[in-house]
């Protein structure tokens, strides 16, 4: 496995668990995303995180699990580098600050925090079946758009 330092980082971010329709579209989600060459980042658990990563790890993708507790085996099956923080809810924080961009899909307060740290730090977050009406937040309706913007995004953060 080569990494290579341009590629792009992006951040999916929602909820621990969650029905049918939501994993589908972060699967899909997450298969566009490393279609596209990006890494994807993530919480590493279950829900939209192990959704996500099924889909990037299916389309031959690199997962980064930033997990909130000590074991990096909690991390789901389909985590490539799983990153034990130890950090509990903390590890949120190291989850933005490693991503260029971020796509949040459903989720709760949880994920709520982390568009809020985004957000303030500057960090582009595009919405999927999340978060509403939160200034900054780019809403979009399908995983292809949110791929598409997540990425344009992220590059333009780069060029700042």
């Amino acid at each position: 496995m080569r990494f290579r330092k341009s590629a792009l980082r992006i951040g999916i971010i929602g909820a621990g668990s969650c029905d049918t329709a939501t994993a589908e579209i972060a699967r899909e989600t997450g298969r566009l995303l490393a279609e596209r060459g990006a890494l994807l980042y993530c919480g590493g658990l279950s829900g939209v995180m192990e959704a996500a990563c099924q889909g990037a790890v299916s389309a031959g993708g690199t997962t980064i699990g930033i997990i909130p507790g000590n074991t990096p085996q909690d991390a789901n099956p389909y985590v490539t580098i799983p990153v034990a923080t130890g950090l509990g809810q903390a590890r949120n924080l190291v989850i933005i600050n490693s991503s260029d961009a971020l796509i949040a899909i459903s989720g709760r307060y949880g994920t709520l925090s982390e568009i809020a740290f985004a957000l303030k730090l500057g960090k582009p977050v595009i919405g999927l079946s999340t978060w509403r009406e939160i200034p900054g937040v780019i809403e979009t309706s399908s995983p292809e758009e949110a791929v598409n913007l997540a990425i344009k995004e992220a590059l333009q953060q780069r060029w700042k």
